[in-house]
């Protein structure tokens, strides 16, 4: 399986961007798929998460202002970022899995919000 994350960008506060994360293989629908962040010198922090099912939480950072979603058929799964705080910024990751039997990981894509 291989996860390859775009998207990202450069965008003022206020904003909006749209990642994307696209699966290789046929393991997709049946696996949750989660986006990490990680900002310099912090740790990496999940993001938001949807089940296979379509069930999605959230940080609560970015509760109200960030929507994850999927489209089986495409094996991809986005994040739609509203309303960017440069506390956004950090490199973003997506994951399928959740550890066991599955967890890879995509290359990650760097998000810079500016004040």
């Amino acid at each position: 399986v291989q996860l390859q994350a775009s998207g990202g960008g450069s965008v003022q506060a206020g904003g909006s961007l749209t990642l994307s994360c696209a699966a290789s293989g046929s393991i997709f629908s049946s696996n949750a798929m989660s986006w990490y962040r990680q900002a310099p010198g912090k740790q990496r922090e999940l993001v938001a998460a949807i089940t296979s099912g379509g069930s999605t939480n959230y940080a609560d950072s970015v509760k109200g202002r960030f929507t994850i979603s999927r489209d089986n058929a495409k094996n991809t799964v986005y994040l739609q970022m509203n309303s960017l705080k440069p506390e956004d910024t950090a490199v973003y990751y997506c994951r399928l899995g959740l550890g066991y039997p599955f967890d890879y990981w995509g290359q990650g894509t760097l998000v810079t919000v500016s004040s």
